[in-house]
């Protein structure tokens, strides 16, 4: 089934998820537009004995002992190799501080619908933007999720309201910047490059932070809902956190595996230009958030990309003699390329990957 087309004016009429939950007492199931239908046999099983995703310990990673840094390195490539998903603890960013960040964003969402209102938008790269589902002028089926995108590098951006948000977001966004570039130069070296070979050839000071907040109330069937579908980040790294509901499901080996972190823990995962540079070596690994009948689950992820501009290629010292399994695109072009109708909820890395002669 092909995705629908709105315009700007219906989009305006599509009430937020947590307008239609704040509904109360009135809403005991999920209305036609938002049912998902998942495969029985596709749950993720929280006994399963490959649970839980590796752990990187920060200060082993940042430290002055060799010993110490070498095997985290090592640790760090394993985990991009095998999972593509990994916690990050011992990170040094205050847990006070990542729930001050939840906290502000809640009060986002709490505010009136008209004072939002402000905030949507249809623009890709719009520098502070909210909205529900997924994109409805393309959804095939709303999800069950309201957001909020702020563009906080290579030029910072905030909300005036709620009046915390700017001050919070501010140090959140620099602190968990510091994180990612450190995971960054680890990766580099776990590939055998040096640490600043990445970071150099996606010109990261001129690189793409987003801070992304998913807001998911409770649902009344959450086996009939999605918060988001199956799909990968578009950049390099992304940084996530939510608050003590969990609801983040992994593909590994073929199975969805439902995460479950450490309490201040950062929840890593390997992005689709992480997964062009290595020529398929780390791989971009396909999530979902699901919903569920208890509480709001709040989660904010911060996705860190090269430069608008840049274009990421198989890095020619990691080919080994293989050919290059990419052709090249601007990240610019290519987070278009994910939001369109013809790359939805698609795999958009198929679009770049070379085609093999026949």
């Amino acid at each position: 089934m092909a995705p629908t087309t709105t315009t700007v004016a219906d989009e305006a009429k599509v009430a937020s998820i947590k307008t239609l939950t704040d509904a109360g007492a009135e809403l005991n199931s999920v209305p036609s537009e938002y049912t998902y239908v998942k495969d029985p046999n596709d749950q993720a099983d929280a006994s399963d004995p490959e649970h839980s995703i590796p752990t990187i310990d920060f200060a082993h990673l940042t430290s002055s002992s060799p010993d110490l840094r070498s095997k985290a390195i090592e640790k760090l490539g394993k985990a991009c190799e095998e999972w593509g998903f990994f916690q990050v603890i011992n990170h040094g960013v205050p847990e006070s501080l990542m729930k001050s960040m939840i906290e502000a964003c809640h009060k986002f969402f709490q505010l009136p619908e008209e004072e939002k209102k402000e905030f949507q938008s249809r623009k890709l790269l719009e520098p502070i933007k909210c909205g529900t589902s997924f994109n409805v002028a393309i959804d095939k089926v709303r999800l069950w999720r309201d957001y909020l995108k702020v563009i906080a590098h290579p030029e910072f951006h905030s909300l005036h309201k709620p009046a915390e948000y700017s001050d919070v977001s501010l140090e959140f966004s620099k602190q968990t910047r510091q994180v990612a570039t450190e995971l960054l130069s680890g990766i580099s070296e776990s590939l055998g490059l040096e640490a600043e070979y990445i970071a150099k050839a996606m010109n990261w000071d001129r690189g793409l932070q987003i801070l992304a907040a998913n807001y998911y109330p409770a649902c009344p069937q959450p086996d009939l809902a999605i918060g988001i579908p199956p799909h990968t980040d578009h950049g390099l790294v992304t940084l996530l956190i939510q608050n003590d509901m969990g609801g983040l499901e992994v593909q590994h080996n073929g199975k969805w595996v439902l995460v479950d972190c450490a309490p201040g823990a950062f929840v890593v995962n390997i992005g689709d230009q992480m997964q062009i540079l290595t020529n398929d070596k780390y791989k971009s690994v396909w999530h979902r958030a699901v919903v569920n009948n208890r509480a709001t689950r709040i989660s904010i992820a911060v996705p860190h990309g090269p430069a608008l501009e840049t274009a990421a290629l198989p890095i020619p010292e990691l080919l080994g003699g293989e050919a290059p399994k990419y052709i090249g695109m601007s990240y610019e072009a290519f987070m278009e390329l994910q939001a369109s109708p013809a790359a939805y909820m698609m795999p958009c890395l198929d679009h770049l990957r070379v085609k093999a002669d026949n």
